[in-house]
């Protein structure tokens, strides 16, 4: 290969604790016309690593169109092992970490996950009281209503972000959810009817399903590369912060029972905080760039990780849409060869999220604490909401450590581990006289270890092996699949143990826990490290 101006003298060594990770160290700068190039060979692939720290310049551009050119990346499967990333994309050398300045618009971004677990926690205190005021006490198909319209809601609006993401920008779609947030909150507060109360429930719903698509979405595109993992999974931290504060909020209900007006009226609070934290919070730089506004994108490339990074960041998006001109993806797209393998992994996390018995476990908690009497159901949601919490906030300072897929493996591992001690506790009559210890002990550890890994991890994952002309749909579709899995469950939970026994349910769950171990095995990719970019041009190859 030749270039015009400069050579570039590229050596490449081995981390002994990562046989495929490489450290390239460039030197020198000589008049000449040559750029010599040392290529490591590994299982039949070539790894050809190149400094991309240094300035670019027209001479070295015109290297890396050459060695493009020449070096054709080789496609990978949305099936493939965690190395293969690693193998299909060249090792880009860890970039300076950013300064915290990130931080403050994954905050405002982190409101709409409060308000999402606030949402889904505050009918529970509250429905026994509000029923009692609305005049449907004695009325518990009204009161499933009331309860499960939320749901309802969120199925919509978690189809709906997509496309208002993709047409309207990340931060403008942020202030479009404050409102049916914000009205949802004033008609549930102020509502004299069922009629009422349902549809505040209803566009509440709506704006939390629009919330779980874009927090995510947004927090992983904003996100530099090295801490994108701790930051993402902040999202899920947030959202079991929004569920202890409603339990919380929920406590003076016992000397004031109209207080449940109130609890529904404060999640307006949060809701017009999101509305003006996003309208000064930067448009993510990726939907910029894909729209066509570079300069714009430079300008939140900066405000975002500083000056310094502006060039690095937008070398990346380029060298990702490099090649393709391709319009903005429909919904017919994520269903076509090409993208149908990763979308799909999409949908089976978030289905099997659902079908291992998260929400299971939580309607049966106080049925199951009560056995091993503890009779506040307070002292019941208190410590499975702090399991959920703590183990989050563990899966946070581990996850750009550990990685998704490790974590993944070990949460539904510890999870179907639980189950099966939960199952036990109910039928092995020599345990009988531990049954109540065991049940508690088997709820905890289940929900401990779906917070590790479950529960955090594919609302981040799904953002980062999603292609950037699909992200938006492709996440919506997920979360969809979430809600109406979470609609079923809820809808059809009692009576199938009724009809079958808890036992028999639990040891159900245990199976689709090992099931998805076995799933992740073969399916889902690691990511940690490498960049949005890197991903989407090993699992997405232009075509």
């Amino acid at each position: 290969m030749q270039a015009s101006t400069y050579a570039i003298k590229a050596s490449v060594c081995f981390d002994a604790r990562n046989r495929r990770r490489a450290c390239v160290l460039a030197a020198g700068f000589a008049n000449t016309r040559s750029v010599a190039l040392n290529c490591n060979f590994t299982s039949n692939n070539r790894i050809c690593m190149r400094d991309m720290g240094m300035k670019l310049t027209r001479a070295t551009q015109g290297v890396e169109t050459l060695f493009r050119s020449t070096v054709k990346p080789r496609s990978v499967k949305a099936q493939a092992s965690a190395g293969d990333i690693e193998e299909a994309t060249p090792f880009k050398p860890q970039a300076k970490k950013s300064s915290g300045v990130v931080l403050p618009f994954v905050g405002v971004a982190c409101l709409g996950a409060i308000l999402f677990g606030y949402h889904l926690g505050v009918v529970n205190g509250a429905l026994e009281y509000l029923a009692k005021d609305l005049g449907i006490a004695e009325n518990t198909v009204l009161q499933g209503w009331i309860v499960s319209s939320l749901l309802a809601g969120a199925t919509v609006g978690s189809f709906t972000g997509g496309s208002l993401a993709d047409k309207f920008g990340r931060t403008r779609t942020f202030q479009l959810d404050a409102v049916p947030l914000a009205a949802g909150a004033f008609l549930c507060a102020t509502a004299q009817s069922v009629q009422t109360m349902i549809i505040g429930r209803v566009l509440a719903g709506i704006g939390i399903g629009i919330s779980s698509a874009i927090v995510p979405l947004y927090i992983s595109e904003i996100s530099p590369t090295e801490i994108r993992g701790a930051l993402g999974s902040v999202n899920q931290l947030f959202i079991c912060v929004g569920i202890l504060a409603a339990l919380v909020a929920g406590l003076p209900l016992a000397g004031n029972p109209l207080w449940w007006r109130t609890m529904f009226g404060l999640a307006a609070i949060p809701s017009i905080l999101l509305a003006l934290g996003m309208g000064l919070s930067p448009e993510s730089p990726r939907w910029l760039f894909q729209q066509g506004k570079k300069s714009e994108a430079e300008k939140s490339i900066q405000t975002l990780y500083g000056k310094e990074r502006v060039s690095e960041v937008m070398l990346d998006l380029t060298n990702a849409g490099q090649g393709s001109a391709e319009p903005e993806a429909g919904w017919f797209d994520l269903f076509s060869s090409r993208y149908w393998k990763v979308v799909s992994v999409g949908a089976a996390l978030f289905l099997f999220q659902q079908l291992a018995g998260i929400n299971a476990v939580v309607y049966y908690s106080t049925s199951v604490f009560r056995s091993a009497g503890i009779e506040s159901d307070v002292a019941a949601s208190a410590l499975v909401g702090a399991a959920n919490v703590f183990g989050t906030a563990v899966a946070s300072s581990l996850m750009d450590r550990q990685g998704r897929k490790n974590l993944l493996t070990f949460s539904f591992t510890g999870m179907a581990a639980s189950m099966l001690l939960l199952s036990l506790s109910f039928t092995w009559k020599v345990l009988a006289p531990y049954s109540g210890t065991l049940a508690v002990l088997g709820t905890v550890l289940y929900v401990l270890s779906f917070s590790l890994g479950a529960g955090p991890v594919p609302a981040l994952l799904l953002p980062e092996i999603f292609a950037s002309r699909i992200r938006a749909k492709a996440v919506a579709l997920s979360l969809g699949m979430h809600w109406i899995s979470n609609f079923v469950i809820g809808l059809y939970f009692l009576s199938v143990v009724n009809k079958f026994g808890i036992s028999t349910v639990y040891l159900g769950f245990a199976t689709v826990c090992l099931l998805a171990v076995l799933y992740i095995a073969v399916n889902v990719v690691e990511t940690k490290g490498r960049s949005l970019e890197e991903i989407e041009r090993a699992l997405n190859p232009v075509v």
